[in-house]
């Protein structure tokens, strides 16, 4: 059976620890590849010769879906208080500690409470992130075909290497992305998420994600909140 927050686990290098969602530690395999790094296992196979975003500091711990929703609700929490994100290629100074990531709380949006919540959302941003992977147009026929050979070297379920042959076969639908929003907290994931699997280096990754976030209906400050988290969770040492 199909289980989209495992294979989402497996995407982040989840911890699968208690009240995330893990089973016996689904992400283990990711681990000796980065420690939970999106570089690593299968979201590297999926972005081809990039090298993708590496978790670090208090993401990395949270992991998975979890740590999408931590970043989300950070962000939307931020942006509602009327924080003003950190201008573009800012840094933080060296000596400020990071601010710590707290999970979203449990039973809102970010963090849905019930089973088949957390099954929906997981799927929906796992669509996301391989869609972001797709913006760039390098994986055609050919690469899909280098993708599930590599895909047959790691330890999934048939059901989920189904569901991401599936999704790299199918035309990019960016509309089909942003419809599964049925809030605003989770277009704010599926944003995040998005992000999580690209680094924008060209016009086409650029144009897709400022599409998205026009169809997804975020505030230009909402989307700059968070850029600066993943961002930020990115570059966090491990």
């Amino acid at each position: 059976m199909f289980d989209a927050k495992r294979l989402l686990d497996q995407f982040m290098g989840g911890q699968g620890g208690p009240g995330q969602g893990g089973q016996g530690g689904s992400g283990d395999f990711l681990r000796g590849a980065g420690g939970g790094a999106l570089a690593g296992g299968l979201a590297a196979i999926l972005l081809g010769t990039k090298t993708g975003r590496k978790l670090g500091g208090e993401a990395l711990k949270l992991g998975g879906m979890a740590a999408v929703g931590a970043l989300a609700y950070k962000a939307y929490r931020d942006w509602q208080a009327g924080k003003q994100p950190a201008p573009a290629g800012s840094q933080q100074p060296a000596q400020q500690a990071p601010v710590p990531m707290l999970p979203a709380p449990s039973g809102t949006p970010f963090n849905p409470s019930t089973a088949n919540e957390q099954q929906a959302l997981a799927r929906h941003l796992l669509r996301a992130m391989i869609a972001a992977a797709k913006a760039d147009g390098h994986v055609d026929a050919q690469e899909q075909a280098r993708i599930f050979a590599e895909m047959d070297k790691l330890p999934l379920a048939a059901d989920d290497k189904a569901f991401v042959m599936d999704e790299l076969r199918a035309k990019l639908d960016i509309d089909a992305v942003a419809s599964a929003a049925s809030t605003p907290e989770e277009a704010a994931e599926i944003y995040a998420a998005s992000l999580l699997a690209i680094d924008v280096d060209n016009a086409a990754e650029r144009g897709y994600l400022s599409m998205l976030a026009a169809r997804l209906k975020l505030d230009d400050a909402l989307v700059a909140h968070l850029q600066q988290n993943v961002a930020q969770a990115s570059a966090q040492p491990t």
